[in-house]
C-alpha cells in the first residue's frame, strides 16, 4: 500500500511538473541568454581572425544548438543534476542535457553522477537521520591520520528519502575534522551563489522537464558501486533496460535520445537489443585509464576504431585531451585518435569544457596533451575551434553551456 501511494504521488508530481514546465518553455529554451562569460573569454584571446570573427557575433540573437551539451546541467555554478541546473543549461542554449543515471535502494532511477556521491553533492550529512544510513559514516581527518572520509550512496536510501535531500555544489574539504567544515569544500573557481536551492531529480522527472523544454537527452548509465546483480535479481541488463524503458513510457522519439556508458558492453547491448535507441548510443571512452590507450598511437586502440564501427557503434566520446595534440609548430591540432575515429566514420562527442578552473597555467587534466599551448582563459575558444573545424566533433559537453553555445551560434553550427 505504501509503495502504491508513493507511485501515485510520483505520477501526480510528474503531471503537475509537466504543466509548470510547459509555462517555462519559452523562457528557458526559446529565449536563450548567454550572459557575459563568452565575451569575457573572447576578449581574452590573442589577436587574430578567430577573435575578430567571434567578436562580430556579439550582437546576434542566441539560439539553442545540439553542439552545446549541458554536462550535468550547468554545473559550473549550479548544483549538478538538479532542476535548477538543467533549467540554467537550457537558458544557455544547450540543445542536449545530461542525466547521469544510478539507482536507489528500491531500484528507482535517479540523476546523480555517481551512485555514491551524496556526501559530496547533497546535504545528507546535515540530516542526521539520513546520514546514519550512509555506507560509511563520517570520519574526520584527525582520526585516521589522513583525509576525512565518508561514503553515502543513492542505494543507501529509498526513493522517498533521496527526494527529500537538497543538492549542493560538488565538493568537500578532505582536511576537515567536522562535518560542517567538510561541507565547506566548494572549489574556489566555482561558487555557492546559486546553491541555496537544489531540487534533486529522478530520471523520469528529468525526462519530463527536458521534454517540455523541447530539448534532447543524453542519459549516462553509471557503473554500480554495489555488487550486481543487486539484491540478487537486478542485473546489469535489467538496469540498462530500465533506462530505455523510461523513454519508451514517456513516448520519447528515440532520435532525441543519446544513451551513454563507459561500459562498452552496455552500448553493444543497446545496439543489439534496442536498435532504435542503440543507433545513437555513445561509448564514453575511458580506455586511457591505466595508460592502456595512447591517443598518439593507433596500435594501442583495442578494439580498433574500425572494429567499433563494424560492431554498430556510431558515436564515441573521449575526453578533450585525447582528441588534441601539438603540431611541429606547437599549435593545437587533431590527434591520431581523432583521425582514426573520423576515418572509421564515427561521430565524435567530447568532454568537458569549463571544468578546469583557470586556464592560465596550462588548463589541467582536460588539456594535458596541449598544455604548452594553453596560457589564457581565451584559449578555450581556440580549443573549441580546433575541435569543431579540424577534429569535426558533433557535440561538446560543458559545465557552462553558454560558452559552447556562443561559439556554435557564431559559426552557424546547429
Amino acid at each position: 500500500m505504501k509503495t502504491a501511494r508513493l507511485l501515485l504521488s510520483s505520477s501526480l508530481a510528474l503531471f503537475f511538473m509537466s504543466l509548470h514546465v510547459g509555462e517555462m518553455t519559452a523562457q528557458a529554451a526559446d529565449a536563450v541568454s548567454l550572459g557575459p562569460r563568452p565575451l569575457f573569454l573572447v576578449e581574452d584571446m590573442e589577436p587574430g581572425k578567430l577573435k575578430e570573427k567571434l567578436l562580430q557575433c556579439q550582437a546576434e540573437p542566441a539560439r539553442a544548438t545540439d553542439f552545446s551539451i549541458g554536462h550535468r546541467g550547468a554545473s559550473l555554478q549550479f548544483p549538478e543534476h538538479t532542476k535548477e541546473s538543467y533549467l540554467a543549461a537550457a537558458r544557455m542554449g544547450a540543445g542536449i542535457i545530461e542525466c547521469d543515471v544510478t539507482f536507489t535502494k528500491d531500484k528507482a532511477l535517479v540523476c546523480r553522477h555517481s551512485q555514491c556521491d551524496l556526501h559530496l553533492t547533497t546535504d545528507i550529512l546535515s540530516r542526521p537521520e539520513l546520514a546514519a544510513k550512509c555506507s560509511a559514516p563520517f570520519s574526520p581527518a584527525s582520526e585516521n591520520g589522513g583525509k576525512a572520509s565518508v561514503k553515502c550512496c543513492a542505494s543507501d536510501l529509498t526513493l522517498a528519502e533521496f527526494k527529500s535531500l537538497n543538492g549542493k555544489m560538488d565538493g568537500a574539504d578532505s582536511k576537515a575534522n567536522t562535518i560542517a567544515d567538510y561541507l565547506r569544500g566548494t572549489p574556489g573557481w566555482r561558487t555557492d551563489l546559486y546553491a541555496s536551492k537544489g531540487t534533486l531529480m529522478t530520471h523520469q522527472e528529468s525526462i519530463a522537464l527536458i521534454d517540455a523544454l523541447g530539448l534532447k537527452f543524453t542519459p549516462e548509465l553509471k557503473s554500480a558501486d554495489v555488487s550486481m546483480p543487486y539484491n540478487g535479481d537486478y542485473s546489469q541488463q535489467n538496469y540498462a533496460n530500465a533506462l530505455i524503458a523510461d523513454y519508451k513510457a514517456a513516448g520519447i522519439n528515440p532520435a532525441r535520445v543519446f544513451p551513454q556508458s563507459f561500459n562498452l558492453d552496455d552500448v553493444l547491448y543497446w545496439i543489439e537489443n534496442e536498435p532504435e535507441f542503440g543507433a545513437q548510443a555513445v561509448f564514453l571512452d575511458g580506455r586511457y585509464r591505466g595508460n592502456s590507450l595512447d591517443p598518439a598511437d593507433p596500435n594501442t586502440f583495442s578494439p580498433s576504431m574500425q572494429s567499433l564501427a563494424d560492431n554498430g557503434l556510431r558515436y564515441i566520446a573521449p575526453p578533450i585531451w585525447m582528441l588534441l595534440a601539438l603540431d611541429e609548430n606547437g599549435k593545437i591540432a587533431p590527434s591520431a585518435y581523432a583521425k582514426e575515429a573520423k576515418k572509421a566514420g564515427l561521430n565524435i562527442i567530447t568532454w568537458t569544457l569549463e571544468r578546469s578552473g583557470s586556464l592560465t597555467n596550462g588548463g589541467g587534466w582536460y588539456y594535458r596533451t596541449v598544455t604548452d599551448a594553453i596560457d589564457s582563459e581565451g584559449d578555450v575558444m581556440t580549443v573549441l575551434d580546433v575541435l569543431a573545424k579540424e577534429v569535426g566533433v558533433v557535440g561538446v559537453f560543458s559545465d557552462w553551456p553558454a560558452t559552447t553555445t556562443y561559439y556554435a551560434n557564431c559559426m552557424g553550427i546547429d
